[in-house]
């Protein structure tokens, strides 16, 4: 993946988001607009989508690869790369725990003789049975509309959540485990970097253990500075950063968690027991706390970062970076559970401190509800993944857009069941959105006219 490449859908995004505390400080609008029109029902009852969209299933859960092995469930956070000849790449997660077995890639409950153990991260132990999460790389011809190859990329590992792309070409995918405390085999809760390689090839599993060990989500690498800021995915979670002792590298380096300067031990959840109250808008100055025994088995991590001046925070999910900021997608906080959507902006001098922005929390009646993975549109705006907590279940996930005024709007509608969505992202020349309909083992290439009515 060019450098080029990597900047182009986040530099607009960047400028077109200033104007956000513009919006806030005018007249009270309706933030919810209609720039593509209503949605249309689909006939499969899959996928609705506005007039002049629309999408094509490429991999579906269950099916044989190219490799002879079956398409792993549970599709989860993705990222796509330019291949060799025209061709894209898709990295994909998988969210599947030890329990799986039944949607992991694997015809038995036992590691395939004809892969080697040495490459998985945790095959299991004699008759144990592996661990069946992982990422699987898909070869796609846009112009045929066409999956080329589709094969298990890294395999061992636990409930692979979200991660993020790097512009050196690969995926740092990011483990989430139920359980950190368990004592079979090897230890969960790390992150593994998948290179976006279209050989048919699984890669071995290697674990960067110095990016702690917790309920991972989402990482995105800020690529002025190499430092690379991960999220935690439960509800009383911390904000990390990683600076690497060499760039590109993470297997060294230093552990930092978020504090807010004049606040430490923030509550940024905005719960409505909670005593800080942060108003929608509001720019926080922040600095960085070095974290130590960052692979603790105990999974304490959060709670020895916030006594130590940590800000809270409810449930990081998504994470990304467009030119000089980063937005973190917060799933169920605010005094409705709706969700929050925080940005992020490192000061690039000793002279300022980063500050941190509460730079959306919805309410009820601006569509957006438990936001969770996220991206940028190459035209400015950012694509949210809906996932519904139990207090907003009796609602339908949909993809969202937020326009750099602030503004909601409505892309995509589940017509099938209540499967969360994830994975959104673009393909290099923005012509194509690529996403995942979890519980339905799907990923969908949505096209259509992108931005011509927005």
């Amino acid at each position: 993946m060019e450098r080029r490449t990597f900047f182009s859908t986040g530099t607009a995004a960047a400028f077109g988001f200033l104007g956000l505390q513009k919006y806030l400080n005018a007249a009270e609008t309706s933030r919810v607009i209609e720039p593509y029109g209503p949605l249309i029902p689909d006939p499969e009852s899959l996928l609705d989508l506005p007039k002049g969209f629309k999408y094509q299933v490429i991999s579906k859960a269950g099916n044989t690869m190219s490799d002879g092995l079956k398409v792993p469930g549970a599709p989860d956070g993705m990222a796509c790369f330019e291949g060799r000849e025209g061709t894209l790449i898709l990295v994909r997660n998988h969210e599947l725990g030890l329990n799986a077995q039944n949607r992991s890639p694997f015809a038995e409950p036992k590691f395939p003789k004809n892969l080697n153990k040495k490459d998985s991260y945790d095959p299991g132990k004699g008759s144990e049975k592996p661990h069946v999460g992982g990422t699987t790389n898909v070869v796609y011809d846009p112009v045929r509309g066409e999956v080329l190859r589709e094969f298990l990329s890294l395999t061992g590992t636990d409930r692979n959540c979200a991660g993020g792309a790097m512009p050196w070409g690969s995926w740092i995918t990011c483990e989430e485990p139920a359980d950190l405390t368990s004592k079979r085999g090897q230890d969960h809760g790390y992150c593994f970097e998948v290179k976006a390689t279209d050989d048919g090839k699984l890669q071995k599993a290697v674990p960067l253990k110095k990016l702690g060990r917790f309920r991972h989500e989402a990482v995105a690498l800020d690529p002025e500075t190499g430092i690379l800021y991960l999220t935690e995915d439960i509800g009383d979670g911390l904000l990390y950063r990683f600076i690497p002792d060499k760039p590109q590298d993470f297997h060294n380096g230093k552990l930092q968690a978020l504090q807010v300067t004049k606040k430490k031990g923030m509550d940024t959840r905005n719960y409505s027991d909670t005593k800080d109250e942060l108003k929608e808008g509001e720019v926080l100055e922040v600095e960085w706390i070095d974290m130590k025994r960052v692979a603790s088995r105990d999974n304490d991590l959060r709670h020895r970062g916030h006594r130590a001046g940590a800000a809270r925070f409810a449930r990081g999910e998504g994470i990304q970076y467009t030119d000089g900021s980063l937005f973190i997608c917060c799933t169920d906080g605010g005094p409705e559970n709706q969700g929050q959507v925080f940005k992020l902006t490192p000061s690039r001098s000793k002279e300022k401190k980063d500050t941190l922005e509460l730079f959306l929390q919805p309410a009820s009646s601006d569509l957006l509800t438990n936001c969770d993975n996220l991206c940028a549109a190459p035209w400015g705006d950012l694509i949210l993944c809906e996932d519904l907590i139990s207090q907003h279940y009796d609602k339908t996930p949909h993809i969202r857009g937020v326009t750099p005024e602030g503004k909601i709007y409505t892309i995509g509608r589940n017509a099938s069941n209540k499967s969360e969505f994830a994975g959104s992202c673009f393909s290099p020349d923005g012509k194509i959105l690529f996403v995942n309909m979890q519980s339905n083992g799907l990923t969908l290439a949505i096209t259509g006219p992108w931005q011509a009515n927005a």
